[in-house]
């Protein structure tokens, strides 16, 4: 059995023998169990690299907010008065309280409900009942709210760091902004806007979703009543994710890790390179027939362009720690406790700035809602279930490991190219091997994490 070393000191860097819970072909079970690493992965992980907080689109206007969260931290992200970006902490600087209690809205101003303190949506104090109870100076920043000191968006995903040593976000995604870059840029104006979402939780800790989310092993196994639903009408079994039946790695899709916890799988190449080839694989959806034959109908050839918009795009672009775009999704992950993970699905609609679908725009958002129902609803609670039976099998202490080896070792499988870019069949686990080397380094460190406070 592994002898893990630890040390008096609080600090997670000298907690563990690192090394010897990360392996190059396997990982120990503590890494999901052990609530004390749990504990150091809030300052190391979600303290110190760049976490998704949410999308632009969810706060278009000045005073616009939405209640997100930074791993355990409640956070208002909001756009000011002067419509600058903000990650506020939700919580009182007087006695702690959880400050906003709304899940989206639009207020200048926050009044705290215990207390009544209130601040303005820039963090700074704004009033304090009967404040000649008090001695202090409230003009001392202390008691302004504490914010996120380092906010930045790429295309309108928004990111948050306490790290003040952290890279610029651009340097941080690194090559990943290329998948990004494409999933928008196949939308007219190159944006989306996020709408509803299908939220969900899973009682299991947040990396077995991070481990899954470029894993093309399990799909014909974990996702087979997905795949026979999508098929059950189709003369040719060849909709949605079908090329993973046979042999998927003779298949032309790939995964590919781009360094910093970050990869993805592109299953694009499996598909026709024609206008109207994406949503060839489309599975059938309720009032989907009627749609494309009045698309049809109605703009000829340009039909099969307009379809595709409402087809899910075959990627898996992952963005340690938290987030996912998958087919027309975002996906979050979001750590509760060690075993425990809500994981959201939003939604997003086609943006029409400039008027290209013209009277397409409502109907081809309605039937994008339409597919983007299919995989959250019966595909990710097959995934969810396994990541339930993988805690739940976890809990046998005396068998430790945990294996990542596919792909290892064979000659020639794996590819790394002058950039440091990593391209392998899309069956293999060196999206784990990786992403979870960087893991180990994060939770090395030290990181020294602050906050900022309006002066």
């Amino acid at each position: 059995m592994l002898k893990i070393l630890r040390a008096s000191s609080l600090g997670a860097a000298d907690r563990y023998a690192w090394d010897e819970l990360v392996q190059e072909d396997r990982v120990h079970r503590l890494i999901y169990t052990d609530p004390a690493i749990f504990e150091a992965e809030l300052t190391n992980i979600w303290g110190a690299v760049w976490v998704y907080l949410g999308h632009e689109s969810q706060i278009p206007s000045c005073n616009d907010f939405i209640s997100t969260r930074l791993g355990l931290r409640p956070i208002i992200l909001l756009r000011d008065a002067a419509g600058k970006i903000r990650a506020l902490f939700n919580r009182c600087a007087h006695r702690g309280t959880t400050l906003c209690r709304k899940e989206r809205g639009n207020a200048h101003m926050f009044s705290c409900p215990y207390h009544g303190w209130s601040f303005l949506n820039t963090g700074k104090l704004r009033a304090v009942p009967w404040p000649d109870g008090y001695a202090c100076d409230f003009k001392d920043a202390k008691f302004n709210l504490a914010q996120v000191p380092r906010v930045e968006s790429y295309r309108g995903f928004v990111f948050g760091t306490l790290n003040p040593e952290a890279p610029p976000l651009l340097t941080y995604l690194g090559g990943i902004t290329g998948p990004i870059d494409e999933w928008l840029d196949r939308n007219p104006g190159g944006k989306v806007e996020v709408c509803e979402a299908n939220r969900l939780k899973f009682k299991g800790n947040w990396k077995l979703a991070y481990d899954n989310s470029g894993d093309g092993y399990h799909v014909v196994f974990s996702h087979r009543s997905l795949l026979e639903m999508e098929n059950r009408l189709a003369d040719e079994a060849n909709k949605g994710m079908s090329y993973y039946k046979g042999s998927p790695d003779s298949k032309p899709m790939y995964m590919r890790y781009t360094g910093n916890g970050h990869h993805f799988k592109d299953k694009r190449p499996n598909l026709d390179k024609r206008a109207g080839g994406l949503w060839a694989v489309e599975g059938a959806a309720p009032g989907g027939e009627h749609c494309e034959a009045s698309f049809r109908r109605r703009f000829g050839a340009k039909a099969d362009d307009i379809l595709d918009l409402a087809g899910s795009e075959p990627v898996n672009i992952n963005v340690f720690p938290n987030l996912s775009l998958l087919g027309n999704h975002i996906q979050v992950f979001e750590p509760v406790s060690v075993d425990e993970t809500n994981v959201t699905w939003y939604g997003t609609r086609v943006v029409d700035a400039d008027g290209t679908l013209g009277d397409a725009l409502d109907e081809i958002n309605a039937l994008r809602m339409r597919t983007q129902e299919q995989f959250p609803n019966f595909g990710e609670v097959d995934d969810l279930a396994n990541f339930e039976e993988i805690q739940r099998g976890l809990a046998c202490l005396e068998d430790e490991w945990v294996y990542m080896h596919r792909g290892l070792g064979i000659p020639g499988r794996v590819k790394t190219d002058a950039m440091g870019e990593i391209t392998a069949p899309a069956t293999d686990e060196v999206f784990m091997r990786e992403y979870i080397k960087e893991w180990k380094r994060l939770m090395k460190a030290s990181p020294n994490l602050v906050v900022q406070r309006e002066p």
